[in-house]
């Protein structure tokens, strides 16, 4: 099984998902990544703060601090090899890399007329050509 691997900035809690001022980019991800789980995906958080130990054990993580620094995370690491730098992946590339199927999308509704549109042709010059398909 593909082993995914978040190793995030220092945040203020294990998700970043806490304080006055949210970062949206987070509270998707931490949505996104708790989908992974329960499509049975293997996926790992890691925070800088919290976690130093996981970014010191790991050579691609601490190669990865030694170059670009904090500034440079979150990290995401797919089998051990660099897959995303910079920012967190959206749902449908962690379902890829995790080998679950995408969510499907829903169809669109079907088309409701609201009845603002006069379908008469008085007050219109729609059809009002000598072929009947002049508009204005």
């Amino acid at each position: 099984m593909t082993r995914i691997e978040v190793f995030e900035p220092a945040l203020c809690c294990n998700t970043g998902v806490c304080g006055d001022d949210v970062d949206q980019a987070l509270v998707t991800f931490t949505a996104d990544m708790d989908w992974i789980n329960t499509q049975g995906g293997d996926i790992a958080r890691f925070n800088l703060a919290n976690e130093p130990l996981a970014f010191a054990e790991r050579e691609p993580v601490k190669a990865f601090l030694q170059l670009s620094g904090s500034e440079g995370l979150p990290l995401v690491l797919v089998d051990g090899v660099t897959a995303v730098t910079g920012r967190y992946p959206d749902r449908a590339q962690l379902a890829k890399w995790a080998g679950i199927a995408p969510e499907p999308v829903a169809a669109p509704a079907a088309i409701q007329m609201l009845g603002l549109t006069d379908t008469t042709d008085a007050g219109s010059c729609c059809g009002d050509g000598p072929d009947n398909t002049s508009c204005c």
